[in-house]
């Protein structure tokens, strides 16, 4: 049995991040979340929990990202295991996007995140207010 000064008394992510990895200036993980909490990595990959998305529809649907932004975005989500990208062989360029199973646990993960401030919306507002107010 695991005591409390034993690494696993509270599991293994949960002393991963007493050890401060997660706090780290130098943890690879940074990049990851910077990666899927940006603003255009949450959008994204709730977009591709709807289904698989063509470029031009992916831009559409998350209005005012640029087209370089959008791709940038990608990039990373790509190289991150998340989102795969399908090309096909025709002409004019066919690709494709969708989520990996493990973009799919990310963008569910996110689109929480997402509904709460949603639904939160109005609270935080009202402190936006006050503030203003006062």
């Amino acid at each position: 049995m695991a005591t409390k000064d034993t690494p696993h008394a509270k599991g293994p992510l949960a002393h991963a991040m007493e050890r401060g990895q997660l706090f780290s200036e130098a943890c690879p993980s940074r990049e990851v979340l910077k990666h899927l909490t940006s603003r255009w990595g949450v959008l994204v990959l709730i977009a591709l929990l709807q289904g698989t998305h063509r470029f031009s529809a992916l831009r559409r649907k998350v209005g005012g990202v640029s087209e370089r932004m959008l791709a940038q975005t990608l990039q990373w989500l790509e190289e991150d295991g998340m989102v795969d990208r399908h090309a096909y062989p025709v002409v004019p360029p066919h690709v494709e996007y969708s989520l990996t199973p493990l973009g799919r646990e990310a963008a569910e993960k996110v689109s929480g995140l997402a509904d709460w401030i949603e639904t939160n919306l109005p609270r935080i507002g009202a402190v936006w207010e006050e503030r203003r107010a006062g």
